[in-house]
């Protein structure tokens, strides 16, 4: 090279001087690149970019985001992955993938809101039409299936209101009518359930497991992405391509952060459950709250599918994520939960959860459900992503703020 170019600039952008090989290191190397050199035309003509023999151009994958998907398959049972930006644009790829004009997506009705939005946006103005059915009742989803039916969402734990479905008869249902299930396992986050081995013996699973990185796998609250499982390669392949043509990729430092936190998922997904269940315990003894909304807890909505679905797990105690809802007593305002949620000091308002610190949001439940909502009290709905903190710390801080919000003038 140096023969070829005599001029400092071209010398600095073709300096061939390559590291030896066999360096190893805890964390994984980030590869960034839009453009991949090819050592000759044939190589360029011959190489394949479907798979992970070799590498062609950089939204088809780098060392990293090769490593990250077979890690994340490793997580959640599976066999092929797709990453994409965000959470939102797993399930986008997937309906994008997977439905035509004149098909049929059914939605359970506390399915996660952006959803609600894509249907009734993009896949409605495509000729694609959906149905809603009742998470709680499987008799509901299997009454609403059509000959137009190509994909079912399915939700465990529900979001915001947390019903736990029965996953295992709602897969059976789809499974017997040959319809295509799409689990939104970002809850589950592969840790209190096996999407693709729901009984254990092999025999029961989903056929999509979309996963919002952006939650426990990342865990820093500071990186948008979204991942698509699968065990069929036919159908991973069908993602894959809808993937290739929408130009869906993520960058090496996003995709190096999730590396650095995926070995401690495990540890935290616990710390933040244990937590989580403290609290909503707690909460259930306030007088201002009508009700607590946690999977774990008896009499929660759901509460024995979550047991017989997660309750294995640390050594029987169950595992789930550390979410949950209160409904606040109907006889007090919006204006007083608002303040409530205003006074607390440790727990900031913002959307998202998984991170290391404690949020909470008032939800309008009206505005959110069109279904009957009998299972749910009356009055206002609250959601609380319990971080990282001292428990007794964030008792304090809702304490503090209840009786500033609730209590009897």
């Amino acid at each position: 090279m140096q023969d070829h170019a005599t001029d400092i600039a071209s010398r600095l952008v073709h300096h061939d001087y390559l590291p030896p090989a066999g360096f190893q290191a805890p964390q994984t190397a980030v590869y960034k690149a839009s453009t991949v050199i090819f050592p000759n035309v044939a190589a360029m003509r011959s190489r394949e970019w479907k798979d992970k023999s070799g590498y062609t151009y950089g939204l088809h994958g780098t060392p990293t985001t090769f490593i990250l998907e077979e890690r994340l398959c490793a997580l959640e049972g599976g066999l092929q992955c797709l990453l994409v930006p965000s959470g939102l644009a797993a399930i986008a790829n997937v309906a994008l993938a997977l439905l035509k004009p004149g098909d049929e997506l059914l939605i359970p009705d506390n399915v996660y809101g952006p959803s609600k939005d894509l249907i009734h946006g993009e896949l409605r103005r495509f000729g694609i039409t959906h149905a809603v059915y009742d998470p709680l009742d499987p008799a509901d989803l299997a009454a609403r299936i059509t000959p137009a039916t190509r994909l079912v969402w399915l939700e465990a734990a529900g979001s915001v209101t947390m019903e736990f479905p029965d996953l295992c008869e709602q897969v059976r249902i789809c499974r017997a009518r040959g319809v295509t299930t799409a689990l939104d396992n970002t809850w589950g986050a592969g840790l209190a359930f096996a999407p693709f081995d729901l009984l254990g013996d092999g025999s029961l699973g989903v056929d999509i497991s979309a996963h919002a990185l952006t939650k426990y796998p990342s865990g820093g609250g500071d990186v948008l992405m979204g991942s698509i499982v699968t065990r069929d390669e036919a159908l991973h392949m069908q993602l894959k391509l809808t993937h290739m043509r929408l130009g869906l990729g993520v960058g090496g430092n996003d995709a190096e952060a999730v590396l650095r936190s995926l070995p401690s998922i495990g540890l935290r997904y616990r710390a933040h459950d244990e937590a989580a269940r403290s609290l909503a315990s707690w909460m259930q003894a306030q007088p201002a709250i009508a009700q607590v909304l946690h999977p774990a807890l008896a009499g929660a909505p759901g509460h024995d599918h979550w047991k017989a679905l997660c309750g294995a797990a640390y050594g029987g105690a169950g595992a789930a994520a550390g979410l949950f809802s209160v409904v606040i007593d109907a006889r007090f305002g919006q204006d007083q939960v608002d303040a409530f949620c205003d006074g607390l000091r440790l727990f900031k308002l913002g959307y998202s959860w998984g991170g290391p610190m404690s949020l909470v949001v008032p939800y309008e439940l009206a505005r959110m459900r069109g279904r009957p909502t009998a299972h749910l009290k009356p009055g206002t709905l609250v959601r609380f992503s319990i971080g990282l903190e001292a428990v007794e710390d964030l008792r304090q801080d809702l304490q503090q703020s209840l009786q500033r919000a609730f209590a009897p003038a």
